[in-house]
Parts: C-alpha cells; sequence; structure tokens
C-alpha cells in the first residue's frame, strides 16, 4: 500500500530503528513509547488488520510474526522480567495503523485491565 507508514518503512523510504529483521517481517522501536521497550511487529505483506491477516488464510505470516517477536523478545532480554504483546484490531480498540502489527512493550509494571 502506498500511503501505508509501515510500508515505507519496509521499504526504507522512512528511517527506523530495526532491531530484528527477516524475510518476512521487521521488528523496529516506536517512536511514540509507551513503556521504556517499546517496539513494533510487522508483516512485510500488508494487511489492515489482524482479521484479515486470519481470513485470508496466511498462517505461515502469522507463524513468522510470532516467531520474529520470540526472538526479538529474547535478543533484547525482556524475556527476563516480563513484556506484553499487544494487538489492536479497528479504530475503536486503538489501531491507529491499517497494517498488522504487534506492540512488544517492557521495562515497567504493566496494568491490568490494560484498557
Amino acid at each position: 500500500m502506498k500511503d501505508c507508514i509501515f510500508c515505507k518503512i519496509i521499504n526504507k523510504e522512512i528511517p527506523s530503528k530495526i532491531v530484528y529483521e527477516d524475510d518476512t517481517i521487521l521488528v523496529f522501536e516506536d517512536i511514540n513509547p509507551q513503556a521504556p521497550q517499546h517496539l513494533l511487529a510487522i508483516t512485510k505483506h500488508h494487511y489492515n488488520d489482524f482479521i484479515s491477516m486470519v481470513n485470508e488464510c496466511y498462517k505461515d505470516d502469522i507463524n513468522s510474526l510470532f516467531k520474529g517477536v520470540a526472538k526479538t523478545v529474547i535478543n533484547k532480554g525482556l524475556d527476563r522480567n516480563g513484556f506484553r504483546l499487544v494487538v489492536n484490531n479497528g479504530r475503536e480498540a486503538g489501531q491507529a495503523v491499517d497494517h498488522i502489527h504487534i506492540h512488544i512493550l517492557s521495562g515497567r509494571k504493566m496494568n491490568w485491565p490494560p484498557g
């Protein structure tokens, strides 16, 4: 998608602090962090939301996304003190960019309920 900010990051049209990348996903630092460690994991294939990703049956992309999240969490040492994964789906849930992404939050105590 030509106007998608995440697609522009994937295509290196917008600079970002990349912490992990492979053929199918990209993980980078959030520019508006909500925790001391706030990373975004995105698929390189453009999906508007999690539902379309699941409905289009791209299970390999889902697997790659979560495997990349796991590698990132281990490589950054976030698994030692805990972390939170967040997927917002739709505007009412707080999704600001129409491209599937997972927030990886760590470095502070997380409250419950989150919303």
